[in-house]
């Protein structure tokens, strides 16, 4: 089930990525506490900015943050999930279950409206909390059903005010396609190896 044992490096620079990020926004607000209005406006999603043409938002934004509590919760998680993730999938499987969570949360607060402004890494979170979650269900041949209700319940009890809850959900459901998808197709390979390689008896 385990992908390899190799010395976790991604989750680290995706977290240096966003300190460093945080650094710059925060030296543009003149204020390390909480990042001006107007910086997470041009360098977070502004939803009124993509629909006429700002469409790098939807990546940028997943590296902007509103406040360094804002920032410190989210690379908790993410050192947590992100982890867990580099032990299950590849390289290529991690940037492809980040990236798409992220992109995913981010399309769907467009349903917002124009007036909307987000930023976080959270979509992309959610994104590597779901696929791990499904992943080891399936990749084991149990019910994916507990799996679901129990993304489903922290999706629930992450709710809130002043959070994007529509980028939660986008990054949680990507999120869960992607692992079932992944942990669908290993646990064939490896039906196949099985029954490939399985020696035959002679009479």
């Amino acid at each position: 089930m385990y992908r390899s044992s190799r010395k976790p490096m991604l989750t680290y620079v995706i977290i240096a990525l966003n300190m460093i990020f945080y650094v710059y926004t925060a030296l543009l607000s003149g204020d390390f506490v909480v990042i001006n209005y107007h910086v997470i406006r041009d360098y977070g999603q502004y939803n009124l900015f993509v629909l006429n043409g700002w469409y790098w938002q939807l990546f940028t934004a997943m590296f902007v943050h509103v406040n360094v509590v804002h920032l410190l919760g989210n690379m908790f998680f993410l050192l947590i999930f992100g982890l867990r993730a580099e032990e299950l999938f590849s390289v290529q499987e991690y940037f492809a279950v980040y990236f798409s969570s992220g992109l995913a949360g981010n399309l769907l607060t467009l349903l917002f409206g124009p007036s909307m402004v987000s930023a976080g890494a959270s979509g992309a979170i959610f994104g590597l909390f779901g696929a791990c979650t499904i992943y080891i269900k399936r990749a084991v041949g149990q019910s994916i059903m507990g799996a679901l209700l129990f993304s489903f319940f922290w999706l629930m009890i992450s709710s809130g005010g002043n959070v994007n809850n529509l980028a939660h959900f986008g990054g949680l459901v990507a999120g869960l396609l992607i692992g079932y998808v992944l942990a669908s197709r290993r646990k064939l390979r490896a039906v196949y190896e099985y029954s490939y390689s399985y020696p035959r008896s002679h009479l």
